[in-house]
Order: C-alpha cells, then structure tokens, then sequence
C-alpha cells in the first residue's frame, strides 16, 4: 500500500535507512503469531470499512447532505473518527508501538493546517494519533493524487470523506483545490487538512536531487528532508485563513527504522514514533505569498535540525510551556469503541444476508452510487442552495 502526500504525489515505498541504532529497542521479528494477528486485524478493518461505508453513506452523504452541508459533515466526522479509533489502538495497545509527542501541548478541537515531513509511506497514519487525543479524529483531511480516488472501497472512503484530489499539474490542479479549498471555509465545520509539503517520502536519491536544485537556486540545502512545494500550502492559506485557528508543525521520526503499511499491520515495526509538534497561530503566518513561501521553507529548514538533533540525540527537545506531553490513551475506550465498531459491523453483515431482499438492493444500489460518484466527483448540493443558485442563474439580466 502506497501512502498519501500532502497531496502532491503517491509513490512506491521507499526504504528509509534507520535512524540512531538503540540496544534495547530492536526490529520485532516476524513470528507466526503476529502474521496470524496481523492478518485478522486487516479482515476486522477492512470488513469493518466496508460495510459501514456502504451501509450508512447514502444516508449521511447523499440524504442529509441534501438538507445541510454541515449535519453530513458533523456525522460523517462522528461515523468515520469511530473507525479510524481503530488504527491507534493497533499502534499502541496491540503493537505496543510507543508514540512520543514532544513540543507545544496544542488544545483540543481546533481548526488547523497542518504541515509534516514525509519519512516514509505511512506517516499520515500516525497524525491519527494526535487527532484522536484531541476530539478532531474524524475531522482530518489529507490532498492526495486523484487516481487513488479510482480505487474500489478505499477511494469510496477518500470521497465521502472529501479529501482533495490533485492530478499534479499545477495549472489542472489550482482551480480544483481552490474550489474544494472555498468549501472547507465555514469556521461552523471543524477541520484539520494535513499536507506533506515535501510532495513525495523522503529518500537518498531524492534528497540528492533536492540538495542538487536548492544549490543552483540559492535554497537552504537541507539532508533529511526535502524542499517544501509551496504553491499547494500557500493555496491553502488564502482560502482558510480566516476561519483557521492555527498552523501546526509536526516534525515525525522512528526508532529504529522507517515502517511500512504491512509492518504497521504485523507490529514488527516501528518501535517508537517521536512527533515534535509547534503550534503556530494563524496571524504568526505571513499574508503574502512570497513571504508565506519563505516561512514554509525556513520551518523545513528547522525540521531538518530537530531531525539532526534526533539522529543524534535518539529524541527531540522539549518546546514549549507544556513540554508537548499528551496522555496515553485509555486502553477501556479504545476497548469499547473496537468492541462497538464490531458488534455493528456483524450486525450489518446478518442483515446484509439473511434480511430481506430489500436491504440487499439497498447495499447494491449503495454500492453503485459510491463507485459513479467517486469515479465522476459527484457531491450532492444541498436542495435549498440548488434552488437559489438555479433562480439566480434564470433571473433576467437588467438591461
């Protein structure tokens, strides 16, 4: 499984060189036990996705979104963070991955930018982490390249929960973002849109090429990551500024190597994530283009210290008041909520086969509706906003 990118690309998986060795934290082998655990958590989740997409979609994403924008939203946000629950319970209570937040404490249920480095395939995963800790787990969103709204289920899931897609081509992609960008406006709608500026995971051979171009163009020559796009992350604050609260900057690394999705599934890897978080109000950012772009590439110029110091040190520095601690997650929660999301999702599959014929024409019918809407970008306007638009587009012009 490839990993999403701030929107501007989605590549094969690329094998980070470990960072500073540790004697007591070492690559969990693969044992028979964890392939078996591995394997019935992927069928619990996708089964689990699968059916709670196609079984309450139409309803929160088609029928309510017809009556209000912002109640489709609003439950979408609580259906979909129930799930997504799901994945920082494996990380951390079934994996035993240690998830380290370092930096500024960021308070709860606000709505941001958020920008990071992209070490490897799955670092968007781990930013669930934090959202979950702060109540905004189903309020993320992530850009990310367009074919991947193609693929069946997944790209089902991507659209009903409205993430940006970008073919990569600035002069296609600019009146598209600007556009999805315009709906996210509403301060009434929470919001946290995760970018990677960086446009792809870090490597050696790209780091080269990146270092190669910083040099001729009289950019900061940076060695673990690489030079930020800044042209989707300038896009994004001309159209939200108003209604963000802030802008947080997260700088993420792995003890002992770089995972990837199946080392995610199967707990081998990583032993601990490091996520150094600052917290930039809003009016802290520059309103210029020009000069947001210089903010944007001197705080990867910071990242790529703090990333120094790690490789270093094997940790980051505390910044900030608060020293950027956040509190374990509680194992009886995250119990109830995985107990909830599967009770349901058995629920739904006995009706799915043994209800009536009704029930399974609605799945059907679901099912082809999120493969036509997905496919053709189709996302219900609601009835009253269609109707003035449409009064307005036959009222006759005044001579």
């Amino acid at each position: 499984m490839s990993c999403i990118e701030g929107g501007f690309s989605w590549n094969e998986m690329d094998i980070c060189s470990p960072l500073k060795p540790d004697s007591k934290l070492k690559h969990r082998p693969l044992t028979p036990l964890r392939v078996v655990r591995g394997v019935i958590c992927l069928v619990v989740f996708l089964s689990t996705a699968f059916m709670i997409l196609v079984c309450f979609a139409p309803i929160i994403a088609v029928i309510l979104r017809l009556l209000s924008i912002h109640c489709s939203r609003k439950a979408t946000s609580l259906l979909f963070g129930i799930w997504l629950a799901l994945w920082p319970f494996l990380f951390e209570k079934i994996n035993g991955t240690k998830v380290v937040f370092t930096g500024d404490t960021v308070p709860p249920k606000e709505r941001t930018l958020l920008i990071a480095n992209h070490k490897t395939e799955v670092d968007w995963m781990y930013l669930w982490d934090l959202a979950l800790r702060k109540g905004s787990l189903g309020h993320i969103k992530y850009v990310l390249k367009s074919s991947l709204m193609k693929l069946p289920v997944f790209g089902w899931g991507f659209h009903v929960l409205e993430f940006i897609p970008l073919k990569r081509k600035w002069e296609v992609d600019e009146p598209v973002m600007r556009k999805l960008l315009s709906s996210f406006a509403d301060p009434a709608d929470p919001l946290w849109l995760a970018i990677f500026p960086e446009g792809t995971d870090y490597n050696e051979e790209k780091c080269k090429k990146s270092q190669i171009f910083a040099a001729e163009t009289g950019l900061p020559v940076l060695s673990h990551v690489l030079l930020p796009r800044t042209k989707g992350f300038c896009a994004c604050l001309e159209a939200l500024r108003s209604s963000l609260d802030a802008v947080y900057d997260l700088t993420i690394a792995y003890k002992n190597q770089c995972p990837s999705f199946m080392d995610n599934a199967f707990g081998v890897d990583p032993s601990e994530v490091h996520i150094h978080v600052r917290r930039i109000p809003i009016e802290d950012i520059p309103e210029s283009i020009a000069d947001a772009a210089s903010w944007l590439t001197d705080t990867f110029q910071l990242k790529d210290n703090l990333l120094s110091d790690f490789n270093t040190q094997g940790h980051f520095p505390s910044e900030g008041g608060g020293g950027g601690g956040e509190e374990e997650l509680s194992t009886l929660k995250c119990l109830v909520n995985f107990m909830l999301v599967v009770v349901l999702t058995v629920v739904l599959i006995y009706l799915t086969i043994f209800s009536t014929v009704w029930f399974k024409i609605y799945i059907g019918l679901s099912c082809a509706y999120l493969a036509t809407a997905t496919y053709f970008e189709i996302q219900p306007m609601p009835i009253l906003d269609f109707v003035k638009a449409t009064c307005v587009c036959n009222r006759p012009r005044s001579e």
